[in-house]
C-alpha cells in the first residue's frame, strides 16, 4: 500500500516543484513598468463602477435579482466588475504574453530542456496569472467594502469566488492561445471578451433580453462567474451557485487538458 501511494506523492511533488519554478521565473523577471499595466486594468472596472453603478444608478435605482430580493444598482453592478475584473487579469496574462513567450519569443522551447514538462508550464503561467488576478480582486473588494457595497464577512468568501473565477479564465485564455496563429486573431479575442462584459448580466440581469438571448447569455462564462460572485456579494446563495462553482471548474479542467495536450503537440515535436 505504502510503495504505491509514495510514487503518487513524489510526482505531484514534483509537479507542483516544477511548476513553481516557472512561477518564480517570471516573478524575477518583473520590471517597474509592469506595475502601470496592472494599476491600469485595475482602474478600468473602478472607472465603470463610479461612473456607471454610482452615476448611472442614482438614476435607474433598485434592481430586482431573480430572487426576488431588491438591491440598488450600485451593488447589483460591483459583483459583475469584480467578476470582470478577475476575469481581464487572468486573461491578460494567458492570451497575449502567453502567446508571445510560445510562439515568438520560443521560451517555453528553453524550457522544455530541463525537467519541466508541457503541462507543469500552464500550471505555472496559470499560477502566475493568479498573482495578478488576486491583486485586482483583493484591491476591488475593499472598494466595495468601503463603500458599503457589501459587508467584510461576505468579501472574505468572495476572494475564493474571484480566484476560481481567474483559474478558469487563465485556463481558458492558454488553450486558446494554443489555437490561434497570428497576433491579429487577438482583435477576436479582445471584440469577444467584450462582448461578454456587456451582455454577461453586468449592467441589466438576462432577464431583460427574449428568451432565446437569455438562454445563451446564462451559458456563458463570464455570467456563471458574475452570478456566483453576486449571490455571494449580496447574500443571496441558493443551489444556482453549486452549478456556476461545477462550470467554471469544469472550463478549468478544459482548458488546462487542451492546453496541455496542444502545447505538448507544438513543443515536443
Amino acid at each position: 500500500m505504502v510503495t504505491l501511494v509514495m510514487p503518487r506523492l513524489l510526482s505531484f511533488e514534483g509537479t507542483a516543484r516544477r511548476s513553481a519554478s516557472v512561477t518564480e521565473r517570471n516573478i524575477s523577471t518583473l520590471r517597474s513598468a509592469y506595475w502601470v499595466v496592472m494599476v491600469s486594468g485595475f482602474l478600468e472596472p473602478v472607472l465603470y463602477l463610479f461612473s456607471i453603478g454610482v452615476g448611472v444608478g442614482a438614476l435607474i435605482g433598485d434592481i430586482t435579482l431573480p430572487g426576488g430580493e431588491v438591491v440598488g444598482y450600485a451593488e447589483f453592478v460591483a459583483p459583475a466588475m469584480l467578476a470582470a475584473s478577475a476575469m481581464t487579469g487572468a486573461l491578460s496574462e494567458t492570451t497575449f504574453n502567453f502567446f508571445g513567450k510560445m510562439k515568438f519569443v520560443r521560451l517555453y522551447e528553453g524550457i522544455l530542456a530541463t525537467p519541466v514538462r508541457p503541462i507543469e508550464i500552464a500550471l505555472g503561467e496559470l499560477a502566475w496569472a493568479m498573482v495578478r488576478g488576486v491583486i485586482y480582486s483583493a484591491a476591488f473588494v475593499v472598494i466595495m467594502t468601503l463603500m458599503g457595497l457589501t459587508t467584510w464577512s461576505r468579501a472574505v468568501v468572495m476572494l475564493p469566488a474571484t480566484l476560481l473565477v481567474g483559474l478558469a479564465f487563465g485556463a481558458l485564455g492558454m488553450a486558446v492561445s494554443t489555437i490561434i496563429r497570428s497576433w491579429q486573431d487577438f482583435d477576436l479575442i479582445a471584440s469577444g471578451q467584450f462582448a461578454l462584459f456587456l451582455f454577461s448580466g453586468t449592467f441589466v440581469p438576462p432577464t431583460a433580453y427574449p428568451e432565446v438571448v437569455r438562454w445563451l447569455i446564462e451559458a456563458t462564462p463570464l455570467y456563471r462567474s458574475v452570478d456566483l460572485i453576486r449571490a455571494l456579494s449580496t447574500g443571496t446563495t441558493g443551489w444556482t451557485q453549486l452549478l456556476d462553482v461545477a462550470y467554471l471548474l469544469a472550463l478549468m479542467a478544459l482548458g488546462l487538458t487542451v492546453a496541455g495536450l496542444r502545447m505538448t503537440k507544438q513543443l515536443c515535436k
